[in-house]
This record gives structure tokens, sequence and C-alpha cells, in this order.
């Protein structure tokens, strides 16, 4: 059930705008998986730049933009509008666009509806928040190895470099990032909104409207309530569409209305979460942020976070193992950051995945639906079954790949190398199918890199190597792939019960098959997960 959304107006003046009491939020996927870094798609004017584009397929019988028409128009290659529609499909808010729903083939010719092609072509300016300090640089030093073998080369790197270089880097919190995403969104509105307007006869004023349709594709951007994507309708909450006729198309609305109006409601939903943040900084009981992750470096700082709209956050898991099910989580995205030396299992169907700031770890991601984004790791295996994956500033990593789509390699990545999927669990199939991944296919081995410079980071970029491509992945060697075996217990169990011996064998089979365990667990320094994993 949708959130209410209760308009409240202010009683000393009448003609004031009624202003949602519910917070508008960003959508937080597109700026997390939807910036790609295209130098041809940073458009210093992007009303300037999307215009043509606009007026081109703005009649009705062409409202949708294929992958040719696309790279003509924005003169990028033929594999940059593929990856264009894919990304854009991965972070699309409805779930009815023919694009999410595409199969593989089809993509490039149903295309992107317009409207979300240009707000998604828009935010290619946005620049992230700057990476915060970790507010216990001890405890990270304590996990993080002393020596690389990139030591030599980071150490010749000038001191920006080497923060752009360097993989202890930690996330803003999501308070901050999404009152950075409003305040963008509040600066760049008016140009969003002539973007989406139609023009028509009449006084200058009032020559741009927005219809009611055109309306709802704000919703890429801006959402209501703590739902996700299936939040409430930005119609339903704006009081110059909320009562119209459901049978009758609902009158276009002035640009400069709807404006006014967005611009109060950003502004009053930016005063309740810096006063949130204001608040936790102080140290207040009442400033508890659901959204920013736990720091403690324990299992137990992993958590699930209790609204749809918020990750599940496992954060600063070290020395130690970690386990989330699909019954253990109520969100439908996860965040796992500053993980070291550890292994994480993540087995249930999600939409979104960010791997961020982990060493010397293995992480297990059962069925990733829409994207993975992994940032900032060193010498950690991933084993992911998703639609798409990005990987960006790593180094000496493997991922192990299910994925329907490319791996998009971007940014400062060094010594990586990628091989096929390479586990199984028992609901693995069911997930696969429940999130639209195509199990049949799988181009693990068809890499797409692009540029070494991220023109979304805040950090200003060296000089002379904004044409640098990023360092692509290799193949593992064949005879270093093995299964990563995650058998049960049970299995096992069901084995010796079905085993033609006698009973008494059978006791004795178990029992040298628990000596032997025993003995390997130890051997192999793995009986510290087993201890972390009964702890659980």
């Amino acid at each position: 059930m949708a959130d209410p959304i209760e308009p409240s107006t202010s009683s000393s003046d009448p003609n004031s705008i009624p202003i949602p009491t519910a917070i508008l939020h960003p959508r937080r996927e597109p700026f997390e998986h939807g910036l790609l870094t295209i130098q041809k798609l940073i458009f210093n004017d992007p009303v300037q730049a999307l215009t043509p584009l606009k007026q081109k397929f703005a009649s009705p019988s062409t409202q949708r933009v294929d992958s040719a028409a696309l790279a003509e128009l924005l003169q990028i290659s033929f594999d940059h509008s593929r990856l264009v529609l894919e990304t854009l499909a991965s972070v699309l808010h409805s779930e009815s666009d023919p694009l999410v729903t595409a199969l593989p083939d089809d993509v490039d010719s149903i295309g992107a509806d317009l409207r979300d092609l240009i707000l998604f072509l828009y935010i290619q300016s946005y620049k992230r928040l700057l990476p915060r300090s970790h507010k216990d640089s001890a405890a990270v030093a304590d996990v993080w190895p002393s020596m690389s073998a990139f030591d030599g080369y980071l150490s010749a790197l000038s001191p920006l470099q080497l923060v752009r270089s360097n993989s202890r880097r930690y996330m803003p919190s999501q308070a901050d990032e999404e009152a950075h995403q409003l305040s963008y969104l509040q600066k760049h509105l008016a140009n969003i909104l002539s973007l989406l307007s139609e023009h028509v006869e009449g006084e200058s004023e009032e020559s741009l409207v927005l219809t009611m349709e055109g309306f709802e594709h704000l919703g890429f951007l801006i959402q209501f309530g703590d739902k996700g994507s299936g939040g409430v309708p930005l119609s339903q909450a704006a009081p110059f569409f909320a009562n119209s006729d459901p049978d009758m198309p609902a009158a276009p609305v002035p640009v400069s209305q709807v404006h006014d109006w967005l611009l109060q409601t950003i502004a009053s939903s930016l005063e309740s979460i810096t006063e949130k943040v204001s608040a936790k900084e102080n140290g207040s009981p009442s400033g508890s942020d659901q959204d920013i992750a736990m720091a403690d470096a324990s299992p137990s700082s992993a958590k699930a976070s209790p609204s749809a709209r918020s990750p599940c956050f496992v954060e600063g898991v070290s020395k130690s193992s970690y386990v989330k099910q699909a019954s253990d989580l109520k969100s439908s995205s996860v965040k796992v950051i500053n993980c070291h030396d550890s292994t994480i299992y993540i087995l249930a169907p999600l939409r979104y995945a960010i791997i961020y700031g982990c060493s010397d770890a293995t992480i297990v991601l059962g069925a990733v639906g829409k994207a993975v984004r992994v940032e900032h790791c060193e010498r950690v295996h991933v084993i992911i079954a998703a639609k798409r994956v990005c990987i960006a500033n790593c180094r000496e990593c493997v991922f192990f790949l299910g994925v329907n789509q490319r791996p998009l390699f971007v940014g400062d990545n060094h010594k990586l190398q990628v091989a096929p999927y390479n586990t199984y669990y028992s609901q693995l199939e069911e997930h696969l199918t429940e999130v639209g991944i195509v199990s049949t296919i799988n181009r693990w081995d068809e890499a797409l890199s692009i540029s070494v410079i991220d023109p979304h980071d805040s950090l200003s970029h060296p000089a002379g190597v904004s044409d640098a491509q990023s360092e692509s992945a290799t193949c593992l060697d064949p005879d270093q792939l093995t299964n990563f075996l995650q058998k049960n217990l049970s299995e096992i169990k069901q084995m010796l019960r079905e085993a033609p011996l006698e009973e008494n064998w059978k006791r004795e089979l178990s029992s040298a098959l628990h000596v032997y365990f025993k003995d390997w667990l130890y051997a192999s320094g793995n009986i510290r997960q087993l201890y972390c994993l009964q702890g659980d």
C-alpha cells in the first residue's frame, strides 16, 4: 500500500501552492547505476545539445529512439549507443516499458522512450559527492593490507593521483547523497522541465505546458514515499493533476506552475533531510538515519533496512563469514561496503547491488536482475549472476560472471581477471527466473572498456589522460578455474542415508568424514569461518 500524500497549505497565503507532507526523494538508481564515462555524453549545455534530439523525435509516431538513430545523432559508436540503451533500461522507473522487458536481440530496434532518454542523457553532467573520511582510520588500518604489489606504483603518483587511485575511500552517507542529488535537481529543474514541455500558442510566459504523461516521466528522477519504484505516482501528489477524471485526458499545465510547485517541494524535502543529518551529527536520538551505513567492523553491523527504498547494508565485516538469504532481506538492493578478509554470501533475488571498498574477500551474489557495480576493491573474488555489471577502479580482482550483457570496465583498473560463473545453490534457478536473467546467455568474456577518467567524480582530473581507455580484464587460465562449492549438509546426510551399507558401517563412515573434515578445517584455516557461521 502506497504512503498517502496529504498536501499542506499555508493559512496566511490563500494563493500558496499546496505542498505534500511526504518527503520527495531522488531516485537513487539513475545516479548510482546510470552514469556513463563517455565524454561525448557530457554536455556543457544540455538544453542546447538535447533540443535537436527532442525536435527530431517529438512527433507521436516517432516517440522511441533506436540504437542506430542515437549513434548518428550523438556521433557515438554503435557499441556506445547500445550501452546507453542497456544502461537506461537498467534504471528505468517503469517496469512496463518495452525496453525493460526486451530480449537482448531486440534492444536495438525497440529503442528508448524519447522523454526517458532525454532525462538519462541530461543527468550525465551530474558530479558525485567527494568520498568522506572514515571516522575510525585506526580500525581501517588494522584490516587493510600494509603492502601491495602496487605500493611502488602508488608512491610515484602525485597526492591528487594517489587519492584518485587509492581504494581506501569511503562512500558519503545515503542522506548526504540524497541531499546532493536533490540540490542538483533543484538547480537544473527549469532546464529539465523545458525539455519535457510542449509549446502552445499564447502569451510568452504560458507558451510552454506540461502534460500529465510528460509530468509522470519525472518519475525517472524523483518519487514520493518509501516504496521504491512502486511508490505514489507523481500525478497523484501534484495538485494540478491529482483530481483529474480518469476517463478524460488531463489538461496540460503551464510549466511555470509545475516549476514553482516542484521548487517548493524540493526545498521542503531538503530542509527535512538536512535537519535529520544535523541531528544525527549532534548525537540526537531522534536524528537516526536508517539510510546511513554502519561502521562497526563485525558481522553484527550488517542488517537489512526497514524501507523498500533503503538498501540492505553489509558493512565492516572483517575476518569472518557472513550469509544472507532471501528470507533475511527486506530490500531489493544490497550494498557491501568496506569488508575485508572475509567470505560473504548474498543468496537472494535482487534488483541492484553495489560492492565498494572491499579487499581480500570472496563475495557471492545470487541473482541481480538490474545492475551490479563493483568499485574500489582490491584482491577480491566476486561471483555474480546478473543482467549487467560495471567494474570501476579495482585491482588484482577476479570476477566469475554469469551476465546477459557485456561487462563494463571503467576507471583506473589494474590486473583484473574474468571467468565464467562457477557456483550453484539450490534456489539459483528460481532466483534467476524471478529477476529476469536469461540463464542461457553469458557474455562474461566480451568486456567493454571505456574512459579511465570518471567525469562524474567531483575531483579534478590529471591533465593529458582524458581520452585514455580503461584497462580491461584478461581471461583466467582455464587450469585455475574450479567450482566454488556451496553444498548443503542435508545433501551429504541424504547420500549417507541412501548408501547401501549396514548401519554400523554408515556410522563409521560418518565418523571418518567428520574427522577428515575437521582436520581440513584446521589445516586450511577455514575453522574460523565455521565459528563465525555458528555465531550467526
